[in-house]
């Protein structure tokens, strides 16, 4: 698998700006996770964390469905990997886990949320609320909460890929 990653078109509108540095970000932690075994992938940043590359696509599968299914959407989907006893278990990988099942499930929610996205305006809000019942949302903040949020962990990202093989770069 290659991953291809462009940047949105300078003159884009806001809704292609904004789905389009979504995209861009989703592709950059595909592409720092490409090439590498599934023990890689389950390889932890810095004891005494538990964050593994694998562990970032779980958790990037939840908050795709979070965001995109349960509050856009007001749809009934239940965590994927987590669960009151173990509420970060995206993060706690065990052998059974693979890179095949995380990346399909990671963009299975993906096209989940393009669907789910494309029935709403920018200003439109949310059909339901956030876990801590805060809302509604419009998808406007919705996407740029996504973007913030794959920001943020590409950054994790890098810092765990460079710890792996010493690759380093966008």
């Amino acid at each position: 698998m290659t991953t291809e990653r462009r940047e949105p078109a300078l003159n884009a509108d806001e809704r292609a700006m904004l789905e389009g540095w979504l995209d861009y970000h989703r592709r950059t932690l595909a592409l720092k996770c490409e090439g590498l075994t599934d023990d890689q992938l389950r390889t932890a940043s810095v004891r005494p964390s538990e964050l593994s590359l694998m562990g970032l696509v779980r958790h990037m599968a939840e908050v795709e469905r979070s965001w995109f299914r349960r509050v856009l959407a007001a749809e009934d989907a239940g965590p994927i990997h987590y669960d009151e006893a173990d509420p970060d278990g995206e993060f706690h990988l065990t052998e059974a886990d693979t890179w095949q099942e995380a990346y399909a499930t990671w963009q299975a929610e993906i096209d989940a949320a393009r669907r789910n996205a494309a029935g709403f305006a920018l200003d439109d809000l949310s059909k339901g609320l956030n876990r801590a019942g805060d809302g509604p949302f419009s998808l406007r903040w919705i996407y740029t909460h996504m973007i913030e949020e794959y920001a943020r962990h590409n950054g994790h990202a890098d810092l765990i890929r460079e710890r792996i093989d010493g690759a380093t770069g966008e």
